[in-house]
């Protein structure tokens, strides 16, 4: 038998008056009969511990059915249209929850915690599923969960392909990364909403595409010029975003790559920022714009692309390295950039992952991909944008790329001996 202590027993009996609590109040909200309120609900959580203490499995399994069976029969009984079942099941939980204070009591204190918070959460939930959920934004969510729950299961999690460069579960982890930023910074502009404006909007788009982002906002400029300083802003502070996601996916694919890239990165951060904020405060004294709509959370068809980016570059990587060294590998870097500099900076981390490169090596090949990246923004900015918007965007992204190759400069002097 397990036994009982004191301990489990206090959780037991915690968890089974906060959930009761909770119902009570709903209760009472209510103004109508209900299933179990307080008492109820401390009780059960008390006959779980006893029974699964007391008698085992074989009690416990007895106990919940039978608190089960009254439960059901009074929801039953119970007046009114409302046909939840949400008191009942929670009761039926209480019970197990009791059980596991036996045997964790920690984890069932945080258990009753969750349905609780779950519980009292009722007319949140419910007001953002029925009038906050787009219908674009759950299927975005079905497909980052199938991504990551059904996909990312079943791909090997070995190197395949030409000189064993590709492993399917890594590159996918990776995407699922990109995913997973891109609705992070979506529900950012949907909880801010246009007290930001552009700005915002252009940090979260960024994490999807700072190339597109760039090229959204000068059309936006050069159709309102009176928002071209948020506009500026917004394309300015994506590329914070890529700086962001960049060190994100070399962390997920190399811890040591990403201790190289440390400065680097950081100066590039800080000077997109530092730039992006000043023409931020210059925006926040003019309207704000257009608010941001809700649309989908990112774009699958783009992360796909980024997959079978990542794959090619990888494949091209190993191959040019083989032939040419290191060389080869600041090429296919350099032009895998110019379309996104996270496959290319990915492509390289691999690399060393794999002990094909050592992280200081990997600097100049990554910084050449976040070069070259800059090249297709800097095409973008004079194109979609007009004179006005690249001549205080350009600037910007110049000093970007600057900074990272300064500190990794730094860094290289600093290092060499003598």
């Amino acid at each position: 038998m397990p036994g009982i202590s004191l301990t489990s027993l206090t959780v037991a009996l915690g968890a089974g008056l906060l959930i009761g609590v909770e119902r009570e109040r709903r209760k009472r909200q209510k103004q109508a009969p209900a299933t179990a309120g307080l008492r109820t609900f401390a009780v059960a959580a008390l006959v779980g511990a006893l029974g699964y203490g007391l008698g085992g499995a074989v009690t416990l399994a007895a106990a919940t059915a039978a608190v089960g069976l009254l439960a059901a029969v009074a929801g039953k009984s119970r007046p009114g249209d409302d046909p939840g079942i949400t008191t009942e099941v929670a009761l039926v939980l209480t019970v197990l929850l009791g059980a596991l204070a036996v045997v964790a009591p920690t984890l069932a204190a945080g258990a009753g915690v969750t349905v609780a918070i779950l519980l009292a959460a009722r007319s949140p939930l419910h007001r953002f599923v029925g009038a906050g959920l787009t219908e674009a934004e759950m299927r975005d969510a079905l497909v980052f969960a199938a991504a990551s729950l059904v996909v990312l299961p079943l791909l090997p999690d070995r190197a395949l392909g030409p000189f064993g460069a590709l492993n399917p579960h890594a590159i996918w982890i990776v995407v699922i990364l990109v995913l997973a930023i891109g609705g992070v910074g979506h529900a950012a502009v949907r909880l801010v909403g246009a007290r930001l404006g552009l700005p915002i909007a252009g940090l979260a788009s960024g994490f999807v595409s700072s190339i597109a982002t760039i090229g959204a906002m000068g059309a936006r400029a050069a159709k309102a010029p009176t928002v071209l300083p948020a506009a500026v802003a917004a394309a300015v502070v994506s590329t914070v975003a890529t700086v962001i996601q960049m060190a994100a996916v070399i962390a997920a694919t190399s811890l040591p790559t990403l201790r190289a890239m440390a400065g680097p990165l950081a100066c590039a951060g800080l000077a997109a920022g530092v730039y992006g904020v000043a023409f931020t405060l210059r925006a926040l004294r003019q309207p704000a714009g257009e608010a941001p709509q809700p649309g989908q959370a990112f774009s699958l068809k783009s992360a796909l692309l980024f997959a079978a980016t990542l794959a090619a570059v990888l494949a091209a990587s190993a191959a040019l390295r083989a032939a040419f060294g290191v060389a080869g590998s600041v090429a296919a870097a350099a032009l895998a950039g110019l379309v996104d500099a996270h496959a290319a900076a990915v492509s390289i981390a691999a690399l060393v992952a794999t002990g094909q490169m050592t992280p200081q090596d990997a600097v100049v090949p990554i910084l050449a991909g976040l070069t070259t990246n800059t090249f297709t923004k800097l095409i973008l900015a004079a194109s979609s944008g007009g004179r006005a918007f690249a001549v205080r965007v350009i600037p910007g992204l110049i000093l970007v790329v600057a900074a990272a190759w300064a500190a990794a400069l730094a860094a290289r002097l600093l290092a060499w001996p003598g």
